[in-house]
């Protein structure tokens, strides 16, 4: 039975908001705005957020708080046949936790190097060479990179002993040190680079609106995956984390905080990473095109070219710069195991300890194979098909199944109730019409894209067994699981509804 619930409200604010923001928010959402429109991005950005993020943040909340425990039970709950929906999102879930607790080991070793500038001039051949040792194809595993292990091991340890602690002493305690020390870091970080030769270039072609991408396609389909790929939507992390709120909680008014602090936060992100950005191609007499990027390639191999060219307290600006990509990364990791931790722990009936042991021992062996030769490969194309497909078709089938199958209005209703403001039928209107054929579009146009070019070139092969193979497994499991028999636990609803 679930017994555990938040101390206080902000305490569960702050691990919300600290799961949202993570590496995504750093890396991603500056050059994915860059790339779709600069200023006028904003504009499909605020819709996305307003018709997807927020309303599906409140409909999670809703569902882990009247569903009363991890996705799996709480979706049991409110209609006995929806379980294996539960255990889709959960594993999605097992799936994210796996490769990204090997990024934030990078990040961690990457703090470390800064210290030294141990990644010397040539940062991209240090990356996927030295440190990465990237084989010369997907299916050429190459060896264990052994200097991986310490930092990946320190990364399982920490979550593991956040999540053995529990919610109170665990979760919440960690969110309450970490994110004010998150954002007072980055703010240092803010500054520095707004104080660089060239910022104002940076920031001039990061906010310039091009207003004629604002109507293309691939910019609202960009929007709608930077909410959902930020905001832990569409993965259980939400409904996990409402499953601890008391029952006179306050739901709507935290899902426009959490939502509002994350975009807040990629916003800051922009404005800091092309600061630096302008700083560098400054320095470098080059147009900003040529040093914008996103992803691993901004993280690990500009950033570090740039604190190679910063006039003076380069190692401290590095320590700084990945130490808080290490933070970010923590939060967000521990949220995403807790999902599977508390599924595993409700239908089993285990205590939070031994499913937090085991869960993380399975965890813990998989994420070795992206420290492999070739575990950036494998990292790339399971992560794409996971977020392209997985991801999406949870928040989809989400959506259709409590649009058009359960009353919204109960769930409203139950939110309205305890809430600071009351939400109207928009909120009904949003996520029954406008949201799903808005990720309909966005789905058919993934799958469309799929079969017209190979994704990044990879071997079909390697597609269909780690990208799509991937999806399928997650599935298959998800039957597997809800097939098996619940142990006895008492905040099991016998009869399957609300």
């Amino acid at each position: 039975m679930n017994n555990e619930q938040w101390g206080t409200r902000a305490g569960f604010i702050l691990a919300a908001v600290g799961s949202a923001i993570g590496l995504g928010n750093i890396w991603r959402f500056p050059y994915v705005a860059y790339e779709n429109g600069g200023g006028a991005f904003l504009v499909p950005y605020l819709f996305a957020l307003l018709t997807a993020g927020i309303p599906i943040l409140i409909l999670e909340f809703g569902i882990g708080k009247k569903g009363g425990g991890s996705a799996p039970l709480s979706w049991r709950n409110l209609n006995q046949k929806w379980e294996w929906m539960g255990w889709f999102q959960v594993l999605i879930s097992f799936v994210i936790i796996t490769y990204y607790s090997v990024i934030i080991a990078w990040a961690l070793s990457y703090t470390k190097l800064s210290l030294n500038l141990e990644w010397g001039d040539d940062t991209k051949g240090f990356l996927f060479g030295d440190f990465l040792g990237v084989t010369d194809g997907v299916w050429n595993m190459g060896g264990l990179q052994t200097h991986l292990i310490l930092p990946l091991v320190i990364v399982w340890s920490i979550v593991f002993i956040t999540l053995y602690k529990g919610i109170k002493s665990g979760i919440e305690r960690v969110s309450k040190f970490v994110m004010p020390l998150l954002i007072f870091l980055f703010l240092i970080i803010t500054f520095r680079g707004l104080s660089l030769e060239g910022a104002a270039m940076g920031l001039n072609h990061f906010f310039t609106p091009d207003w004629s991408k604002v109507w293309h396609y691939k910019t609202w389909i960009a929007a709608y995956g930077q909410i959902f790929f930020s905001l832990s939507i569409g993965y259980a992390i939400m409904i996990t984390y409402a499953s601890y709120l008391p029952k006179k909680s306050d739901v709507n008014n935290s899902a426009f905080i959490t939502a509002l602090g994350n975009s807040g936060f990629e916003l800051l992100a922009g404005i800091t990473v092309f600061s630096i950005l302008g700083f560098m191609a400054f320095e470098n007499n080059v147009n900003i095109s040529e040093v914008a990027a996103g992803g691993i390639g901004l993280a690990f191999v500009v950033f570090p070219k740039v604190i190679n060219t910063l006039p003076a307290f380069n190692n401290l600006f590095g320590f700084l710069f990945f130490g808080c990509l290490v933070l970010a990364g923590i939060t967000s990791a521990i949220s995403i195991m807790e999902v599977v931790v508390a599924a595993i722990r409700d239908k089993f009936n285990l205590t939070r300890e031994r499913a937090v042991v085991w869960v993380t021992a399975v965890s813990f062996s998989v994420s070795l194979l992206y420290a492999t030769g070739a575990g950036l490969y494998f990292l790339d194309i399971v992560d794409h098909f996971i977020n392209s497909f997985g991801i999406l078709l949870s928040g989809l089938i989400q959506l259709i199944l409590f649009g058009w199958f359960y009353k919204l209005r109960d769930i409203r209703e139950a939110g309205n109730a305890t809430s600071d403001f009351r939400i109207g039928a928009w909120w009904e209107i949003i996520l029954k019409f406008i949201t799903p054929s808005i990720l309909l579009f966005i789905y058919a146009q993934n799958l469309i894209g799929a079969f017209r070019e190979p994704y990044e070139d990879y071997p079909i092969s390697a597609l269909l067994t780690l990208g799509a193979g991937s999806v399928l497994l997650v599935m298959a499991i998800a039957w597997f699981f809800t097939r098996l028999s619940w142990k006895h636990s008492k905040s099991l609803n016998k009869k399957g509804v609300a």
